[in-house]
């Protein structure tokens, strides 16, 4: 299939994925004596991994539970999801795929089905398109007899696959197949690279006439074009080794002329790729899929629509404003809340708008007992806010004893019916009240980090609440740890993972005491429910058992002292004061060569991006190796990948010499980019021009100036 290959559109299409790897079944078991598996699964783009799951160890029937959601910045042919099997010593074994073709990726957007896994076959397992030129020329020969003549010419490839995470050594072979002929040619060797630059031209004989006179109109003989093809096949040169099919093209040449325009070509996998007599043996995998493309305009186009989003905190009523109506009208928090609750908190009118909208929903609050439970506009940007401003208030406040239960778990089941016949359940009692008591403690110890925009909400909040129900002295409370507590702390604990507090889900026994814990905190966080009145109102008795426990009076008061600290009123303006956490990962950064004997190899770094600095750290929760103040970044943009033969790059350019990082997949690397773009876009001394290769041997790689200080030579993309 042939695509074209346009200049820059001023209409941008904005990919985003996201959905939920739920659960494996019936996997094929085990060769061994140990039939079972220790497995995990993959999002791959094409051929190129994008997402990991946690490893389940043990098990035929795997569940998974983890969500995702990204963008992706590039076009792609197909969306595969994975399920290996972990080795130790050898490498991870394909266990079998679900591949999705983009096209049909709606008919599933938003479904959760079961899909049977498919053998995982290497001719099939293709990406990537070539840029061709075919055309077909008439000849006269010495002797006056006329033949044709078939010209390919290959320009160059695109987003080929890495090969145990390197850049390829591609080449082609270029055909001419018949019933009766197979003439075969083979272009150089590109060494590491995904996207090679062949420029080759072949040519070969395709058929020949009777003598050519005036009388006689050149005649093509059919039969033999009707069964000719021209096949372009592309291949990984092994060296020592087997070379490594990367797909094919083929093209009838009866549908070729003399003049034709180049055009890209997609790979094709091999016709026997995708032939299996077993794919109902391997097992099968339950995911829920959602996919969209919005078609994105320059942003002046959007100027009127976010003067009045802006405008919508000073609207009376507030029912009537531009962002109350939209938010209405789109319920998907990704289609509106999301990008609402950022724009209103850049511009710092957050705080305004969401008292106004919860003042808006207090008036049809009948009840003191059920305030703020709905999902309700209110509660969702306020869950948005909870989860952009409050990350680093929740790594320093939960990760350390999160990571305690995660990496090291002690049992806590107190559930009599799910209890094993050699549990000891005051030892489980045991477990779970010191777990429940860490996790307590740290939070309620923890207000002095609670970041002032949050405290300038609970603030507003308790206000209303207690002016809505003026004889009511507890509701003041509730109103705020229906937020802190029940929201923030009680779902970041059950769902580390989906805060970034824990790289994946937690198994399954880890899960179960997340949950305890998080139900111990959302009742001990709801202040004066612990009366005895109030116990017998638990759902299971042996939750009810449990509490009897705690001393009331105790959990009661630091509660409240607790609340009353991050509902005060900051005497700054609400404004982020303090720096938020936003984006941490593990990336490869060039050396700096900042000292004599540094080499400027590439070494693995822990990178973290907060709303000051851009840091990169030996290893996680070590000190910084280097910091980048915010207002020094100059510029973000992505580096040629022919800099250093590695994909997926972007430079950091500041103040001092740039930055050079290597992500792990295009969709992290994208997500890097936009997020120190957004940071950093209002610094004043931000570069209109820059280089897009890197500067080497004396000169820039781009435009060939040799002074390093030489001025960019291309515009800046954001």
């Amino acid at each position: 299939m042939a695509t074209g290959e346009g200049g820059a559109e001023e209409v941008r299409v904005l990919q985003t994925l996201r959905g939920k790897i739920c659960q494996a079944k019936n996997l094929v078991p085990y060769s061994g004596p140990n039939k079972m598996r220790d497995c995990f699964c993959t999002i791959n783009l094409d051929q190129e991994e994008v997402y990991r799951t946690q490893v389940v160890e043990k098990s035929l029937s795997p569940f998974f539970g983890e969500e995702f959601y990204f963008e992706i910045p590039r076009t792609f042919q197909c969306l595969s999801f994975y399920v290996y099997d972990k080795s130790v010593l050898q490498r991870d074994l394909r266990i079998g795929k679900v591949p999705i073709k983009k096209e049909d990726l709606s008919r599933y957007s938003g479904k959760e089905t079961w899909f049977i896994l498919q053998p995982v076959d290497p001719n099939s397992e293709v990406q990537g398109k070539v840029h061709l030129e075919l055309k077909l020329n008439e000849l006269i020969t010495d002797n006056g007899t006329v033949c044709q003549q078939l010209v390919v010419q290959l320009k160059e490839c695109h987003g080929l696959p890495l090969i145990n995470g390197q850049n390829c050594d591609p080449y082609a072979t270029v055909s001419v197949v018949g019933p009766s002929r197979n003439d075969q040619k083979k272009t150089k060797v590109k060494k590491k690279t995904s996207n090679p630059q062949f420029n080759e031209t072949f040519y070969f004989e395709v058929t020949r006439s009777s003598s050519y006179t005036k009388k006689s109109q050149f005649q093509v003989e059919e039969e033999d074009i009707e069964k000719l093809e021209v096949r372009i096949d592309l291949w990984n040169n092994g060296n020592l080794v087997q070379d490594l099919f990367l797909g094919e093209i083929k093209i009838p040449v009866k549908v070729l002329g003399s003049d034709s325009s180049p055009a890209w070509y997609l790979l094709q996998p091999r016709d026997n790729g995708n032939k299996s007599s077993k794919s109902d043996d391997l097992g099968s995998l339950r995911l829920n899929i959602y996919y969209a493309e919005d078609y994105v305009l320059p942003s002046e186009y959007y100027t009127s629509l976010r003067n009045l989003l802006l405008k919508s905190p000073l609207a009376e009523p507030i029912s009537a404003s531009t962002a109350y109506i939209l938010a209405e009208v789109c319920r998907d928090k990704y289609d509106a809340v999301l990008p609402l609750v950022r724009l209103l908190l850049h511009h710092h009118k957050l705080v305004q708008f969401i008292t106004a909208v919860a003042e808006l929903e207090l008036k049809d609050t009948q009840e003191a007992n059920t305030i703020f439970r709905g999902n309700s506009l209110a509660t969702r940007c306020l869950d948005e806010m909870m989860k952009i401003v409050g990350k680093h208030y929740l790594k320093v406040t939960l990760k350390p004893i999160l990571d305690e239960i995660c990496d090291n778990p002690k049992p806590c089941e107190i559930d009599p019916l799910k209890l094993k016949e050699a549990d000891n359940v005051e030892t489980h009692k045991e477990n779970l009240r010191y777990y429940v008591d860490k996790v307590f403690s740290t939070v309620v110890q923890s207000s002095i980090s609670c970041p002032t925009l949050m405290c300038d909400v609970f603030c507003s909040l308790r206000c209303l609440a207690a002016e809505r129900f003026p004889n009511d002295p507890h509701v003041q409370y509730s109103a705020v740890s229906s937020f802190v507590f029940l929201r923030f702390f009680a779902v970041a604990v059950v769902s580390p993972h989906t805060f970034h507090l824990r790289p994946h889900h937690p198994d399954a026994q880890t899960a179960r005491t997340l949950t305890l814990i998080s139900k111990a905190i959302q009742t001990l966080g709801s202040w004066g429910s612990l009366s005895k009145s109030k116990l017998s109102s638990f759902k299971e008795t042996f939750m009810c058992e449990f509490f009897k426990m705690f001393q009331e009076e105790e959990y009661i008061e630091a509660v409240k002292k607790f609340l009353d600290e991050v509902s005060t009123e900051s005497k700054e303006p609400s404004v982020m004061s303090e720096p938020v956490h936003l984006k941490e990962g593990e990336m490869y950064k060039r050396a700096q060569g900042r000292t004599r004997i540094g080499k400027k190899n590439f070494k693995k770094r822990w990178f973290c991006l907060t709303s000051r600095e851009l840091t990169y750290h030996k290893q996680q929760d070590k000190e910084p190796i280097y910091t980048i103040p915010i207002k020094n970044i100059l510029a973000v943009e992505k580096l040629d990948e022919s800099s250093f033969n590695k994909k997926n790059m972007f430079q950091v350019i500041h103040v001092e010499k740039p930055l050079y990082v290597q992500a792990n997949n295009c969709v992290e690397a994208s997500e890097w980019i936009e997020a120190l773009c957004r940071v950093s876009r209002c610094n004043q001394k931000r570069l209109s021009v820059y280089h897009p290769s890197a500067f080497l041997n004396g000169n820039w790689l781009c435009c060939k100036a040799t002074s390093e200080n030489t001025v960019g030579c291309t515009p800046c993309t954001a």
